[in-house]
């Protein structure tokens, strides 16, 4: 049956979200995006922040009124007035920051990629179940109310059997971005293609059974495209490419017999979405406003409600989904022969 009504978007009581003291590694681009949507968007408290660039991170502070500064995540992480920690330095610095701040006894989120593969994945989690703490991903587009509202549509069966899913996510980068640095883990997987990758996951319910993967090299010694057909076991395919060449619609589809989505681009951004029956023609849209990285709040608060509930893997997205989409990018990259420095 066609639904009258898109589901509501569901939030945790205020009630139920502590309010988590935060420090932050990494103080560059997205952290400031992070800081920014705390700050303006949740009651979360900002304390510390580590980088290795001591000027740099002072002005961070400043700009974001966080009282303490450390040029070394050890300092840092030595705090005992320190709940949570955000990583949020380059992708190949995932993994060993993540794991520092782990045996530190801290609650770690850690900027999407988890890490650069499925192994690393594998030893936070492990890691993060030693020490009795919080490890998530900070996949920020499934702690959205867009993305909520997909989940629901997709748990009440409003599309019927799923067929397939298309989605394309690239951009324009000019030669001198660090997307085309070997040395950082660059390429459009981790950046552009983990989000074609878990949107993927996400609606086939799991890690697809078969992978057919093409790619092009760019300059630089990284992969520029990758397109990517997977079969999930139910039989649904997903046909995915992502480029760091050109900029491309970055929408994404949804086919079910009864019912498709179809997603505004970018896909995984907040914005809008048509849910449209297969026959009768009849749709619902969904709207929210564009703001983009403010939505970044939705990620922590779920983070801070998890550790409240005493929770050691995340309900929205578990370490056991994070580490079904790493290993999905492994057998990709391992088709496409794209080996990351730290794994030589």
């Amino acid at each position: 049956m066609f639904p009258s009504a898109l589901p509501v978007p569901r939030n945790p009581e205020p009630q139920a979200v502590p309010v988590l003291r935060w420090g932050i590694i990494g103080p560059g681009w997205i952290a400031a995006h992070f800081a920014k949507a705390l700050k303006e968007n949740s009651a979360q408290k900002l304390v510390a922040v580590a980088g290795r660039n001591a000027g740099k991170t002072r002005a961070f502070a400043d700009k974001w009124a966080i009282p303490h500064t450390f040029s070394s995540a050890d300092e840092m992480l030595a705090m005992n007035a320190l709940d949570v920690v955000y990583i949020a330095t380059p992708h190949n610095h995932h993994f060993p920051d993540g794991r520092q701040a782990l045996r530190a006894g801290k609650h770690v989120l850690i900027e999407k990629p988890l890490a650069l593969n499925a192994q690393e994945g594998a030893e936070l989690q492990a890691e993060a179940q030693r020490r009795g703490v919080l490890c998530m991903e900070a996949m920020w587009c499934d702690f959205t109310p867009k993305y909520d509202v997909l989940r629901q549509l997709l748990a009440d069966g409003a599309l019927g059997d799923l067929h397939t899913l298309i989605a394309d996510h690239g951009e324009f980068f000019t030669p001198d971005h660090r997307i085309f640095n070997a040395d950082l883990a660059g390429g459009p997987m981790l950046d552009l293609g983990s989000y074609l990758l878990a949107f993927s996951v996400m609606v086939g319910g799991g890690a697809p059974a078969h992978i057919t993967a093409c790619g092009q090299p760019a300059e630089g010694g990284v992969n520029g495209q990758a397109s990517m057909l997977l079969q999930h076991p139910s039989g649904m395919h997903s046909v995915l490419h992502t480029t760091l060449f050109s900029n491309t619609p970055g929408r994404a589809v949804i086919a079910g017999r009864d019912a498709s989505i179809v997603l505004d681009g970018q896909f995984y951004a907040p914005g809008g979405f048509v849910l449209t029956s297969s026959q009768g023609n009849k749709s619902l849209r969904w709207e929210e406003p564009q703001n983009r990285y403010a939505q970044l709040s939705y990620e922590a608060e779920h983070f801070a409600w998890c550790v409240g509930q005493g929770l050691q893997t995340s309900p929205v997205r578990s370490l056991q989904t994070s580490l079904q989409t790493l290993s999905t990018m492994d057998e990709v990259r391992r088709q496409l022969g794209i080996v990351f420095n730290e794994e030589r």
